[in-house]
């Protein structure tokens, strides 16, 4: 049986549908590209939301273990190794951290940075908190009914007449990787730099987030 080749037309058809197929294909990558760009920024900033969120969590955690610390110790932690260790009760210690919210998810080396009574960082939080709440900052956690938590308080900074003082914070960037100094403290802070898409009582930089049981 003999054969003839298809007349040139249809082949000049043919090669035009498949050029005409290959050009929808390149237009659908192309927009599907563009949507991926226009969406990748929010989903980056859901990212960063989640990750501030379970810092948010994580820092009151740590907070909550100070206060539990404190109430059967009677005094603050000197470390976040005493802190995970548990405060001594008997000859037993209680554990009143978990593993994980010993770990600060906001910063590249996972280290809390420790806050101590007279630190800077803390007179700026107290600072924030009063002009946030219109001077009235939320009570501290336990202060009616444990003395130590009472003795400790009185011990905090004092900031009057914050609500017309403005501060400049860095919130340029980078993360602060000096070592913690040894000695009891009373709070811990990330130690990255960023601007947050959260805010915390207001803050809307990480560095600037305290999480201390005399600030709830």
């Amino acid at each position: 049986m003999t054969t003839h080749p298809a007349p040139e037309s249809d082949t000049a058809a043919r090669r035009t549908e498949r050029g005409y197929s290959l050009v929808a294909l390149l237009a659908l990558m192309t927009v599907l590209m563009i949507m991926m760009m226009a969406a990748a920024p929010s989903i980056r900033q859901q990212s960063r939301r989640e990750r501030e969120l379970e810092a948010i969590a994580r820092g009151e955690e740590v907070a909550e273990a100070i206060r539990m610390y404190i109430h059967y110790a009677h005094r603050p932690p000197t470390s976040m190794e005493e802190l995970q260790k548990g405060p001594p009760v008997g000859t037993k210690n209680i554990q009143v951290l978990r593993a994980s919210a010993a770990r600060d998810p906001l910063s590249e080396s996972g280290e809390w940075r420790l806050i101590k009574v007279n630190d800077r960082a803390l007179i700026d939080f107290i600072r924030e908190l009063n002009r946030y709440t219109d001077g009235h900052p939320p009570p501290a956690a336990g202060n009616d009914r444990d003395p130590t938590m009472t003795q400790l308080a009185n011990t905090l900074p004092r900031v009057t007449g914050v609500l017309d003082i403005e501060t400049v914070e860095d919130s340029s960037g980078g993360e602060d990787d000096s070592p913690n100094s040894s000695g009891q403290f009373v709070g811990v802070a990330s130690r990255s730099r960023r601007e947050s898409v959260v805010t915390y009582y207001g803050i809307d930089h990480h560095s600037g987030w305290v999480f201390t049981p005399f600030y709830r």
